[in-house]
């Protein structure tokens, strides 16, 4: 069979394919949208041959760029003995050798892996254990549940209502659970952290968790606070019995230097819960760590176990690749090698400050963003004209409203890192020079 002609995969994708986050009766009308034929490295490659950097590593999940020779090998070979098989009492070598590999790199008190699909779900098993936890542990009152202004953790129905970006959530308000908000940390952490003291003080005895993403918030624009939130927050919790989730499904694996965010802080959550580079962009799939305290809180007979899980719960060919990941990690050196291209990332952010339209820069770890004049929210469409700038220009980037950011593999060559961020300064110049 001949391949498809860029032409007639567009027109079956425009007849058939429901976009995600995508205003369809104008992507329909108006989008020429790139055909993607192949990945290799940190570039994407479109069916006319021309290659793109990818700027924010596919929804940020390919930490050590596409194909990796290494992630590639493990799952060929994984697949000649076992695809899938189900968890239910059920165990297999990838999901076991995973999980204590996986205990092994976490903060530490985090024994016990709960593995499900994808960073969304992540955190509904950590809002679904934390709720019966309480419920048959002598607290049932305490449902409800603590989050930013601005916060984002995933699209099923559970976590929507933890989200702060309100274009998101706005319609589901009519069925989704009430959520307690504070302001974000990233407007100023003291009075983020009064108004959190403030409400335990109030609600905690019906409070459940409280979930936070540890360090940036990344859909709301890639917004940075300082540790010193976490450390209060986390010796708040621990004063008043709430316990701590943390999110680290975009901030984990290295993405702001540790391998957690929360190492910043030097902390350990109740919960953690992670999933992008889990696998290393190649597979969807994730995990929910858990201190031994809530592990056991789910012991006493069958009506007490957590009844809740995922037909591809610790799927054999995502734990051999997310097992992989893991070892590259740490025999070719990732964390290592990716602090010198994070602080030359820091230093060019910190001059994109000076071109006109920019309003500030912020950087941290592999992410960097700025901040074009003009509003500030999702659907600001500021950014859209720099990145199709970007894409004229050979890279591949997504904007954040007016927020222009570059969240790269881990590993981008220092050749592509260097080319990006050229492309970034000229696409943002290009666009800004008549501000």
């Amino acid at each position: 069979m001949s391949a498809l002609s860029r032409e007639q995969i567009v027109e079956l994708d425009k007849a058939h394919v429901w976009h995600p986050y995508t205003s369809m009766d104008t992507y329909i009308a108006e989008a020429e949208p790139l055909v993607i034929a192949r990945a290799s490295g940190s570039r994407l490659f479109d069916v006319d041959g021309r290659s793109y950097i990818d700027g924010n590593a596919s929804w940020w999940s390919s930490v050590l760029g596409h194909n990796h020779p290494r992630l590639v090998r493990a799952l060929g070979a994984q697949a000649e003995k076992l695809s899938h098989v189900a968890l239910a009492g059920i165990t297999h070598e990838p999901a076991s050798l995973l999980a204590r590999n996986l205990v092994n790199v976490a903060p530490p008190g985090l024994p016990h892996v709960f593995f499900s699909d994808n960073g969304s779900t992540s955190v509904e098993v950590a809002l679904k254990m934390a709720v019966q936890y309480w419920a048959q542990n002598g607290r049932p009152e305490r449902k409800r549940f603590v989050a930013f202004d601005g916060a984002f953790h995933g699209e099923t129905l559970g976590v929507t209502a933890l989200g702060g970006v309100e274009v998101f959530r706005r319609p589901f308000a009519g069925v989704i659970m009430d959520c307690l908000r504070v302001p974000s940390a990233a407007d100023g952490y003291e009075r983020a952290f009064a108004a959190l003291e403030a409400l335990i003080l109030a609600e905690g005895d019906r409070i459940a968790a409280v979930v936070l993403e540890p360090m940036v918030q990344g859909a709301a624009g890639m917004r940075t606070y300082p540790a010193e939130f976490l450390v209060r927050a986390r010796e708040l919790t621990r004063q008043h019995d709430v316990f701590l989730v943390l999110d680290e499904v975009f901030s984990g694996y290295g993405r702001t230097g540790p391998m957690w965010a929360s190492q910043h802080a030097s902390i350990s959550p109740d919960i953690l819960c992670t999933a992008k580079g889990f696998t290393g962009g190649m597979l969807p799939m994730a995990a929910t760590l858990a201190t031994p305290r809530i592990f056991e809180g789910f012991f006493a007979g069958a009506e007490r176990a957590f009844y809740y899980g995922h037909t591809f719960t610790g799927h054999s060919l995502g734990a051999a690749v997310a097992l992989e990941v893991l070892r590259i990690y740490e025999e070719e050196a990732v964390l290592e090698r990716a602090a010198v291209k994070a602080e030359r990332i820091r230093v060019e952010f910190e001059r994109l400050a000076e071109l006109p339209g920019v309003t500030t820069t912020r950087s941290l770890g592999m992410i960097g963003a700025l901040e074009l004049r003009g509003e500030r929210g999702y659907l600001e469409r500021g950014g859209l004209a720099v990145c199709r700038e970007a894409r004229s220009r050979g890279a591949y980037l997504r904007p954040l409203g007016n927020v222009i950011y570059i969240a790269p593999s881990l590993n981008i060559s220092d050749p592509d890192l260097e080319e990006l961020l050229a492309i970034v300064r000229d696409s943002v110049h290009a666009v800004t020079r008549t501000y």
